[in-house]
């Protein structure tokens, strides 16, 4: 099992959305990615779930989740956790660093990162740098979309 995660700004366009699947379909097909874990914080995980919906419909074989930082609460954006989980252990990470846990927690899993990054600050460009440095492979939808922007 190869396994996909996700670090992106929290404005992200809706532009992204077709190299992002090209990119999933690109690792589903030739590195046999089976498994995607994304967070709920931004645009960016956002367009993320909805492509791996559609993907999962051509691409049986795969699955995945949306990985909470939090135990929901009475209000939260999700009406349907039917493709949520929650990593085990993070009911007892204070709330103030449940995200950066729960980050890391997903990094821990992959052997493969897309990320969303246009500047180096921030949480998504911290992770992607730490996945850079374990030595797993970082895809940036952004370098891709500079790429095709100077062709």
């Amino acid at each position: 099992m190869c396994v996909c995660t996700f670090f992106g700004h929290k404005d992200c366009p809706d532009s992204i959305k077709e190299r992002l699947w090209e990119t999933l379909k690109e690792l589903i097909v030739n590195h046999h990615v089976d498994m995607f874990y994304v967070g709920n914080q931004g645009r960016f995980d956002v367009i993320v779930r909805s492509v791996l919906r559609e993907l999962k419909k051509d691409y049986p074989q795969i699955n995945y989740a949306v990985v909470l930082a939090y135990i929901p609460g009475k209000q939260n954006e999700y009406d349907n956790y039917s493709d949520t989980m929650l990593p085990e252990g993070i009911e007892s990470v204070h709330p103030r660093y449940a995200i950066s846990w729960r980050n890391n927690w997903m990094l821990r899993q992959s052997d493969y990162v897309v990320t969303y990054i246009t500047h180096s600050w921030g949480g998504a460009a911290q992770c992607a740098a730490k996945a850079a440095r374990q030595g797993k492979t970082v895809i940036n939808l952004a370098d891709i979309e500079n790429d095709a922007l100077e062709k």
